[in-house]
Parts: C-alpha cells; structure tokens; sequence
C-alpha cells in the first residue's frame, strides 16, 4: 500500500511539473506548442500589402494653392422703410434720425473661385457673384483684379468670370468620374474671411442628390471643413489635382458639421464649357411635373418596383401636352436610357439638344405606350417649375 502510494505521488509530481513547464513554454513562446484552446484563423496583410503611410499633403496644397482665389462682391440695395415713422407720436420725439425713404447701401459678400485658364478664366459659385455690380479677385499673391461675369447657370450654381491678366496659375482637372469613397481630398477656399485655408478630409459618398440645394444635383459629399466664404473654392485631390467645387454645406449653426457638397468636375467641365463658348448653358424641356414613385405609389399603381418617375402635371400647350402625355402617366425611358428616378429622368431630358424629337416610353394603366416628343429649350425657372 505504501509502494501504490508513493507511486501516485511521483506520477502527481511529474504532471504537475509537465503542466508548469508547458504553461512556461506557451506564456513565453506564444504560437509554439502545436495546440491552442482558443484558436482562431484570422487573414494577416503581406508586408508588401500594407497602406503607405503618408505623413504630409503640403506638395499638393502647393501645387493648388495658387490657382484658389479670394472673390470680394458689392451690390447697392435700398434700405427698407421704417414703419415707426408713420406714427405721428415717434417722429416727434425721434424726429428725422432714421431714414424715412428707401436711401441706397452697399452690401459685400465674399467667396472662393478656381483659375480654370492661363487667360483669366476663373469658375466660382453662381451664388456667390449673384447680383453683383463690383466684382474684385484677390489671387494668392495678394495682387486684386476686378473681374467681369462671362455667364452663370444658376441651376447647378456655377458661373465664370473674367479677369485682364495672362499666365495665370490654371489648376489642374483630375479624370471624371474615377473618385472613389475613402479618397482623401483638400478643401481650399477663404473660409469666413480669414485667408487663404487648406482643410482635409475623405470623400464621403457620391452621386448625392434630391437636396433641394440645385435642381440638378449629383453632388461629392465630404468631411473636409468647409464653412461660409468656401464657396466657389477648389477641392483637390492628394495630387493637387480638381475634382469639384465647394458649394455648400449642410449645418444647423452655419459652421462646418462635417457634411459639405462640391460640385463634380463632370459638370463643372461641361457647364464651364458652355457657358465660356455661348454665355450660358442650353438644356432640354418637355413642360412636365413628375415625382418619386414611392413603395406605396409602387404598388397601388402595380408596380413592380419604384423604377421610374410619376406624371404629376403636364404644361399646358407645352411639348409633353401636344405629345399626348397625361398626368398619371408612369414615364419609364427617354430615348432607350431607362429612368431610375425623377433626378435621372431631369437629366436624361437636360442632355437633350432642342429641336430633337425623343422617343419617351411610358406606362399608362397597364399598357406600354411608345411616344414621341420635340424637345423645346429649357426657360429659366425656379426648381418646382415643369421640368
């Protein structure tokens, strides 16, 4: 009985030092005995796959920097009546020290703009240049030109403006379309005044629309700061390179909450371009309303998905009227292109040249109807107006 005893003691002993010598081995060398109780496969990235770190944007600040300008407006307006000097009573006591007819004044406004030629081109914010009579640019080097409006389209919110000066720094347009959400971008522009601002951020998301900013919207959302006087300013990519133009941004204080819209060089191109060769930008018109189809819209009409755009008004006399098309109608193509919404279908007529006639597939109870319609020159209107 002793003999069993003492050999279970030593087989004790011996698993308890095997144990400890074991634990000793995986607390120091982790990875090295063949088991482990918790094992996960995981995917680890080559060395040669790991993201460059990349430690400063400054080489492509100043590449676009000096084609980023400062744009100072004035307009003269008239000062409102005050009502108080109607009663008898106020004027007596106060007399004339308020103005008791509409007495003019100057108002400024300042923003950004984009040398987009070494001749004077420069592209800015329609909003930003709205009205005004004075028009000066403040370039990088602190020189200050006055400027003349070329044309605006203040349906995208763009305009070009001119200044007298050669060998001007132009920036650089980046490749439509191949931005990608994850890409850091800069946002250059005068930002409340202060000067000249570089702000970093990502692209946020593409294609933003359905805004209520613009009536054709297809906006780069990003987080790079952009705040009040923005507007009309560049933003690059880490290559200096212009992929949009500040527009706007969406805030509750007027600051920057991280959510900003600039205007894709897709149509800042073709815009600028129209507007440097003819003044102003043509666009197609059929005079109608149309609105989303809903999920409930969908499906009391028997639809089979919320592809497409409602009919909700046809202009009367209008090309859409004299073509035959009736509010109800559920237009489903232009021209062969499908209609996912009433944002594409805007721009599926906008691309139309006047005068053209175009083949517009519709859905009209349960029936596929084939129409045609002559496209008229799109008149200046407000964003509800018949499209």
């Amino acid at each position: 009985m002793h003999r069993l005893w003492l050999l279970f003691s030593q087989c004790v002993a011996a698993i308890a030092i095997l144990a400890a010598a074991l634990f000793a081995v995986d607390r120091f060398a982790p990875g090295l005995l063949p088991f482990d109780g918790a094992a996960v496969t995981i995917r680890e990235v080559a060395q040669s796959g790991a993201a460059s770190p990349v430690s400063s944007y400054a080489d492509a600040a100043s590449k676009s920097q000096p084609s980023v300008v400062n744009i100072f407006t004035s307009k003269q307006v008239r000062s409102q009546r005050n009502p108080l000097m109607d009663d008898p009573l106020f004027r007596r006591f106060f007399g004339d020290r308020f103005p008791t007819d509409n007495r003019p004044q100057r108002v400024s406004n300042l923003g950004s703009g984009v040398i987009v030629s070494e001749d004077g081109f420069i592209l800015t914010n329609h909003h930003v240049i709205e009205a005004a009579d004075e028009i000066q640019v403040a370039l990088s080097n602190g020189t200050t030109l006055d400027a003349k409006v070329v044309g605006t389209d203040p349906e995208t919110d763009l305009a070009v403006l001119k200044v007298k000066r050669d060998k001007m720094p132009a920036i650089t347009f980046a490749k439509s379309d191949l931005q990608r959400v994850g890409d850091v971008v800069l946002a250059i522009g005068n930002p409340f005044g202060v000067g000249q601002t570089v702000t970093m951020g990502i692209i946020s998301a593409l294609g933003r629309s359905h805004l209520g900013i613009n009536t054709f919207e297809n906006y780069i959302q990003t987080d790079a700061a952009i705040n009040p006087g923005n507007s009309g300013g560049a933003l690059v990519d880490v290559a200096g390179n212009l992929v949009g133009v500040n527009t706007a941004i969406f805030s509750r204080s007027g600051g920057n909450l991280g959510i900003g819209f600039a205007i894709p060089i897709s149509i800042v191109r073709q815009v600028m371009q129209e507007i440097i060769s003819h003044g102003g930008v043509t666009r197609g018109w059929v005079g109608i309303e149309v609105q989303e189809i809903t999920p409930e819209i969908a499906e009391s009409f028997g639809l089979k998905s919320t592809d497409g755009a409602l009919i909700a008004g046809v202009l009367r006399a209008g090309p859409a009227d004299r073509a035959g098309i009736r509010p109800g109608d559920i237009l489903l193509a232009v021209g062969g292109k499908p209609v996912k919404d009433s944002s594409s279908l805007l721009n599926l007529i906008a691309v139309l040249p006047p005068g053209e006639v175009a083949q517009l597939k519709l859905l009209r109870g349960q029936n596929e109807m084939q129409l045609q319609v002559t496209i008229e020159k799109r008149p200046p209107m407000r964003n509800d107006a018949p499209q």
